[in-house]
């Protein structure tokens, strides 16, 4: 046999490497963020947080809508979020054991993600992935702190993300600064510094939820190493916080008629629900994976082996169909924008299995790993012989 170092010793995490639960998590949650961002692909950003601002047609439009933002909205995001630090800290852990430089190689694979997250932005939706490449620099300076020290920074981090909204609706109740494209309809112009403030809330957030999901992953706690009861009381302790606080903003925000004097403070309670409801689904999701293995779950861990493909796609797909070819169809209400979604869940869960049948890595991923290591990856599974040379 040969003594040579493989690209497996020096490159990137091979399939026999996989953390299964991080890709059953990553899955659901990359399929769940489309739920809300398909409403943004159509009616734009003003009937993504306000229900009545437009695609409200009907009552099942309605439920749709008031569905998806105490179970759904924000939720998804925060498990894609904290998956990111799982990820970067799993990155880093195994690139210093290769005996790479880690820290210097995850800044220059950060960099290109911030590239790919400015590419994304270009399309017209708001992007995450910037979020994330810079959030990434924080985690790298913070990454040797005690695993519940970044929990407890994470959760502090996330919790003074309010701090914006207030400010926010300060400036809102106090001037005539424009809300639109963040409450109302029509191209995003709001105010400079309400725009300001929604974007350091949504940084704040972000950065909070990546040190939350670095801490949970140093514990075990993403692997399903906990007890079984553990993950139940999880799950029962988060939802049953996170979801009543998701309901109670929908409902302040529905009694006071959807006015400009709650735009931003209606959605407090929401935000402080993210983390115990995402906790809740994630130890609802890890329960799943410890039972026994079925076909759904194969093709959601698929999935989230090509989340960054999957994610990409799913804004190719959004733009060209929901916000081109549908831009002045009328009758595309929220329940149509719900079936998109769900023919968007169909085709990704048939083409990310059919895809890994063949290959490696997603075709982005495989990409961002070439530039990261600067030289092309094997993308192709390799043969018996390959296996054992």
């Amino acid at each position: 046999m040969s003594t040579s170092p493989r690209p497996a010793d020096t490159g990137p995490v091979q399939g026999s490497e996989r953390i299964v639960s991080l890709d059953l998590i990553r899955g659901v949650a990359v399929l769940g963020i489309l739920l809300m961002n398909a409403a943004h692909f159509k009616f734009g950003g003003g009937p993504y947080f306000n229900l009545s601002a437009g695609g409200s047609e009907t009552w099942l439009d309605w439920t749709v809508g008031i569905l998806g933002e105490v179970f759904i909205d924000q939720k998804f995001m925060g498990l894609f979020s904290m998956l990111f630090g799982a990820g970067m800290v799993l990155f880093i852990d195994r690139a210093g054991e290769r005996g790479r430089r880690a820290v210097l190689l995850n800044l220059w694979r950060n960099v290109l993600l911030l590239f790919i997250g400015i590419l994304h932005f270009a399309l017209g939706s708001g992007d995450v992935l910037m979020a994330y490449a810079v959030a990434s620099f924080f985690l790298l300076l913070l990454r040797n702190l005690p695993s519940r020290a970044l929990i407890a920074l994470g959760v502090a981090v996330f919790t003074v993300s309010v701090i914006p909204s207030l400010l926010a609706q300060h400036i809102a109740d106090t001037t005539s600064a424009s809300l639109s494209g963040i409450w109302v309809p029509g191209e995003r112009s709001a105010e400079g510094l309400v725009e300001l403030y929604v974007v350091l809330g949504f940084f704040l957030r972000a950065l909070g939820l990546i040190l939350v999901g670095a801490g949970l992953y140093r514990t075990g706690f993403m692997h399903g190493g906990f007890p079984t009861k553990t993950y139940r009381l999880t799950a029962i302790i988060g939802l049953a916080i996170g979801l009543p606080l998701a309901a109670a903003g929908v409902i302040i925000t529905a009694a006071n008629d959807y006015s400009r004097e709650i735009a931003f403070v209606g959605q407090i309670p929401n935000t402080l629900g993210t983390i115990p409801a995402s906790m809740g689904y994630m130890s609802l999701i890890i329960l799943w994976n410890s039972r026994g293995d079925t076909w759904l779950k194969r093709r959601l861990r698929a999935v989230g082996r090509m989340a960054l493909t999957n994610y990409l796609s799913q804004t190719i797909l959004g733009v060209l169909v929901l916000t081109t070819l549908l831009a002045n169809v009328d009758f595309v209400n929220r329940t149509a924008v719900l079936a998109f979604v769900l023919a968007v869940w169909a085709l990704q869960l048939w083409w990310s299995q059919a895809w890994l049948t063949r290959f490696q890595f997603g075709p982005a991923e495989w990409l961002w790993r070439v530039a990261t290591y600067r030289r092309i990856q094997p993308l192709r599974h390799p043969t018996p012989t390959q296996r054992e040379a």
